[in-house]
């Protein structure tokens, strides 16, 4: 391993450590005390230790690992290895936080009255940590490797298939808690949608890569094989070098940004990256309408 992999490397895996220690933070500083909800498999963890006092840490293992294994035959370990990494982590430092308010050394924020509070500071940290996980191209498991599955066999909008499960779980929840916490909760998850969109680098749900390197149709394949999205060469004239040149260009969800970076610094690290700002994506993989 070179300089460049071994930073690379080391910054990948100090985001993920990162992302999924303070969103294990926010998760039982915030959320549990004050009977809050998440969304996804986390979000059925946490009505897990509501209904039947299970720990959300063991909670969400059990419901992922059965995910991953579905999500490595179907997508392959090269796009699971930091789900992997990420859905594991956070499990542990959920279990390391569990252990802390056990034993006192962890006071849980409760609050009787003033939850806009909870929410606002609920929303702010697991929305750092999530976004610091996406930026380095991970996630935490659960729903993103459903959403992923399903776009590829059916290729619908993974955005959607997301928000539907998100609904169907707080739906739910309306058994075990009352229907003020989930009010509440849509405003933290809300919150924490728009800090993951801060912490990625844009305040939009895409971004369009446009990259001049070396052996640009190798790249193409690449990115094609994993990430599942589509890329398009463009033929274009190097006004320096007088030299035909492909230029590439992607367009890929917010959660890919990191992985779609890392990827291209991996093919090669002289490559010319401009990022952009997408206010809407019409078509595949996107929305339809």
């Amino acid at each position: 391993m070179n300089r460049f992999d071994f930073w690379q490397a080391l910054r990948t895996w100090g985001l993920l450590l990162a992302g999924t220690a303070l969103y294990a933070f926010g998760l039982q500083y915030f959320i549990l005390p004050n009977l809050l909800m998440e969304g996804g498999v986390t979000g059925v963890a946490v009505l897990l230790n509501y209904a039947l006092g299970w720990p959300v840490s063991i909670s969400s293992l059990a419901i992922n690992l059965p995910l991953f294994a579905l999500g490595w035959r179907q997508l392959g370990k090269g796009a699971m290895l930091y789900t992997f990494a990420g859905t594991v982590l956070l499990s542990a430092f959920l279990w390391i936080m569990e252990r802390l308010v056990e034993g006192g050394w962890l006071v849980p924020f409760r609050s009787e009255h003033d939850f806009i509070l909870v929410v606002l500071y609920a929303g702010v940290t697991l929305g750092i940590g999530l976004g610091l996980v996406f930026r380095a191209g991970g996630t935490t498991g659960g729903v993103d490797i459903i959403a992923r599955i399903v776009h590829r066999m059916r290729g619908w909008s993974m955005g959607q298939i997301i928000l539907s499960m998100d609904v169907v779980v707080l739906g739910i929840s309306l058994l075990f808690i009352p229907k003020e916490k989930v009010l509440y909760t849509i405003v933290s998850v809300f919150i924490a949608s728009k800090v993951i969109d801060f912490i990625q680098e844009g305040a939009y749900a895409a971004k369009a890569f446009t990259i001049v390197c070396a052996e640009p149709e190798r790249l193409a394949r690449r990115i094609t094989l994993a990430l599942d999205r589509g890329v398009t060469l463009m033929p274009a004239v190097g006004a320096f070098s007088g030299e035909n040149k492909q230029i590439v260009y992607c367009v890929v969800g917010r959660f890919e940004i990191g992985k779609l970076k890392s990827l291209v610094r991996q093919h090669d690290r002289r490559a010319f990256i401009v990022i952009s700002d997408v206010h809407d994506v019409l078509g595949e993989g996107f929305r339809d309408e």
